[in-house]
């Protein structure tokens, strides 16, 4: 036998899983975006603490079904990770937290601790390789330029990535006035070029991209 024949062929690297505490919101958290959040019920702020000791991420998830605040939230299974990037507590029992959007992620099972805090297996979602905005979709770049000049930095902070097709569909969806339901659909779109051709679609009928 041919030592080739020993040989295994190369095997994809098994999806990045991970066990995360989450956070319900009604609002939706894209990569490289950020929120700003008021947290005061006790559970969140364990887990907040809990987060910035360990310096690690929890889940940002759309409610699908509850509130924010009481019973534990039904939420939808694409969220992304949040990462803190700064903390405050001005008064006692109310922290104000900053956090920037990481890795997209599919929830596997969840479950609901005793305090009501929810943790989820999640695994990470693979971003597609780095591509350029099309021709077609080119004046979605102009709109965007606008809308970060008119917000400032602290809201589309900078390196700001114009020739990156998913970072432009991202910062767009997160400040497009469409229903949360739709910008959640735009989250889990894997191909960021689908992305821009739908934001396109939306904004040319009403006359913002030439």
């Amino acid at each position: 036998m041919s030592i080739f024949g020993f040989l295994k062929p190369d095997r994809p690297a098994p999806p990045q899983e991970l066990d995360i505490p989450l956070f319900p919101l009604k609002s939706v958290l894209f990569p490289g975006g950020t929120l700003a959040l008021k947290v005061f019920e006790q559970r969140y702020l364990d887990m907040s603490a809990d987060c910035l000791k360990r310096e690690e991420p929890f889940g940002v998830c759309l409610i699908l079904k509850g509130e924010e605040v009481g019973e534990p939230a039904t939420v939808h299974s694409v969220g992304t990770l949040a990462h803190v990037t700064q903390w405050d507590m001005e008064q006692l029992g109310i922290l104000q937290l900053g956090v920037r959007g990481g890795r997209r992620f599919r929830i596997l099972e969840s479950r609901t601790e005793a305090g009501g805090l929810q943790r989820a297996r999640v695994q990470l979602l693979d971003e597609p390789a780095p591509v350029s905005v099309p021709a077609a979709q080119a004046g979605l770049l102009s709109v965007l330029k606008q809308i970060a000049a008119d917000i400032g930095a602290e809201r589309m902070p900078e390196p700001h990535a114009w020739e990156d097709a998913a970072w432009v569909g991202y910062r767009l969806t997160e400040v497009m006035p469409v229903q949360l339901l739709a910008k959640q659909k735009l989250l889990e779109l894997d191909d960021p070029v689908s992305r821009l051709e739908i934001l396109y679609r939306y904004l040319e009928p009403r006359g913002l991209v030439k």
